[in-house]
């Protein structure tokens, strides 16, 4: 039977709103490729629209050789970011609007020029050339619960790759030849230490986004946002949390459990 990627994102919609636990498709909703994965993640979009508003920007996903390893992969993952899903710095979400949130801690982008098709890929010096305004940012992981040794990337993508919004701080204009890599990161939770971290080719992490966007026929244009990746492993929250993080040289971003 020829796989529907519709009916994939119909089942991934009730999924969400019945707050079920992250399960693998199966059967004839299992999308057989990546690029059927991506053909579901679409699918959703048409859905989500309506709900979270339209895509300002994207993320990518199992960027490291551990989390790709642990998903059964040898790529990234990418995702769509929802205007309705970004929330400005000093936020206060709720815990139970998600069914298990987790946070990441991330160098964000917004593009100050188009990154139309072009007929070889992008490199690193061409996106840098592209970004306008770097910024701190969490990204809120959506994972419902997932079993991650056994979580299909398949159907992660399907799932948007399990982005739930962001978090951003106060942008920021650098020179084009400040260098984004290996920045230091560090987080505070509740007023305490948590973690720090580099920022790891933040500008490979945007060329491959821009390059997956061009190959979907969704090429990213001026004002999008990318977040490029976590500095610091993925942890879990709390209502109660105060969450607190910065990059050097960039700036900070807070949030708020409640």
């Amino acid at each position: 039977m020829t796989f529907d990627p519709r009916a994939a994102a119909v089942a991934i919609a009730a999924q969400h709103r019945n707050r079920e636990a992250f399960a693998n498709l199966s059967g004839d909703l299992a999308p057989p490729t990546i690029d059927d994965a991506y053909d579901a993640q679409e699918a959703l979009a048409e859905t989500w629209v309506s709900e979270r508003g339209p895509v300002i920007g994207r993320k990518i996903a199992t960027t490291t050789r551990v989390m790709q390893e642990l998903m059964g992969i040898d790529h990234p993952c990418g995702g769509l970011i929802y205007q309705k899903t970004v929330h400005e710095t000093g936020a206060a979400l709720k815990r139970d609007t998600f069914v298990n949130v987790m946070i990441e801690c991330e160098l964000a982008v917004t593009l100050g020029q188009d990154l139309p098709a072009k007929s070889d890929a992008y490199t690193r010096d061409e996106v840098r050339a592209a970004v306008g305004t770097v910024m701190a940012a969490f990204e809120l992981i959506e994972d419902r619960n997932a079993v991650y040794k056994t979580s299909d990337a398949r159907t992660l993508i399907a799932d948007n790759a399990w982005n739930g919004g962001i978090v951003v701080g106060q942008d920021v204009t650098v020179d084009r030849d400040f260098e984004l890599n290996a920045l230091r990161g560090a987080t505070m939770v509740n007023g305490r230490p948590h973690g720090e971290g580099l920022s790891d080719d933040p500008m490979g992490a945007l060329a491959w986004v821009a390059n997956l966007a061009i190959a979907r026929k969704q090429p990213m244009t001026k004002g999008m946002t990318v977040i490029t990746g976590s500095l610091i492993p993925t942890f879990a929250v709390e209502a109660g949390d105060r969450i607190h993080f910065e990059i050097d040289h960039i700036g900070t971003v807070d949030l708020s459990i409640t």
